[in-house]
């Protein structure tokens, strides 16, 4: 048979036989999985040293693989759920985020510290990131003077995939509940709280005092993320009271079982409100 004819029969044969895709499941391309927090962080950081060559020259995509980098973090810190600790990245700079936050217990119980978080630009190749508070909190490892926390005490060395910013709010929620008095930098705070504990919980309840009398205070930018508070105001904040102390019930679960009790009763806070001894 020539060769004209043995194309002629491939072909023939090539229409009857459907296409299919390579790789594929049944003809249909399969999608990749939608990679987690770490991966993103990874491929991010992979991302920010690379550049493109273009007929018009080299073109750096580095600060858009930062930002791309830090919302990655800002994602996987809402994951970690940090109790008291809140912030919000500038709408100005991915690398400045406004913070607060809310002590609950201990020594400096009934705080509330606000602080500025500065992300170095060549992140996360760079130093570990700056935490500032503002006012300044009366502490052993907080500069009385600038604010600042000493972060280096816990990470020496900022390491790329392994460090993240989760981790130095987590560090500067601690620092409030396990007081370190190793190399301070406020000896003064080091000192009392060594030899005259009764002086120092004095001194940090004046500095607590000093941050609740200004938390009001408008903020020092006019950065429209910026942490604001006001006073109670029935009108404006009402509402919203009563949307947290309404609990929701489902119609459709009404009659589910649940477990555990509550002795709170319906619309207020206070424990034990619930009076249950009739229906015991």
């Amino acid at each position: 048979m020539s060769n004209k004819g043995k194309e002629h029969d491939t072909n023939k044969q090539n229409e009857k036989t459907p296409l299919m895709r390579q790789g594929s499941a049944g003809g249909r391309k399969q999608l990749p999985a939608v990679p987690d927090a770490d991966t993103q962080l990874s491929l991010a950081s992979k991302m920010i040293d690379k550049k493109t060559s273009t007929a018009k020259g080299n073109h750096s995509y580095g600060p858009f693989f930062l930002e791309y980098s830090l919302l990655a973090e800002y994602n996987q810190l809402q994951k970690q759920k940090l109790p008291g600790v809140y912030v919000i990245p500038s709408a100005k700079s991915a690398l400045f985020w406004n913070g607060i936050l809310f002590i609950r217990q201990g020594i400096y119980q009934e705080g509330i510290f606000r602080f500025s978080l500065h992300i170095p630009e060549n992140y996360p190749d760079g130093d570990c990131p700056k935490l500032v508070f503002d006012p300044p909190v009366f502490h052993p490892v907080i500069d009385p003077e600038t604010g600042h926390l000493d972060v280096t005490r816990a990470f020496q060395k900022w390491r790329r995939n392994h460090n993240h910013i989760w981790q130095v709010l987590l560090y500067a929620r601690r620092v409030f509940y396990k007081i370190e008095t190793k190399s301070p930098l406020n000896p003064e705070a080091a000192v009392l709280y060594e030899q005259e504990i009764e002086v120092y919980k004095q001194r940090v309840a004046e500095s607590i005092k000093k941050c609740k009398d200004h938390v009001y205070d408008s903020p020092n930018s006019d950065d429209p993320h910026a942490i604001k508070f006001s006073p109670w105001e029935v009108d404006v904040h009402g509402d919203a009271r009563e949307q947290v102390l309404t609990p929701k019930i489902c119609l459709s679960d009404k009659n589910a079982q649940t477990s555990g009790l509550s002795w709170i009763d319906r619309g207020s806070t206070k424990v034990f409100s619930r009076d249950d001894s009739a229906n015991a």
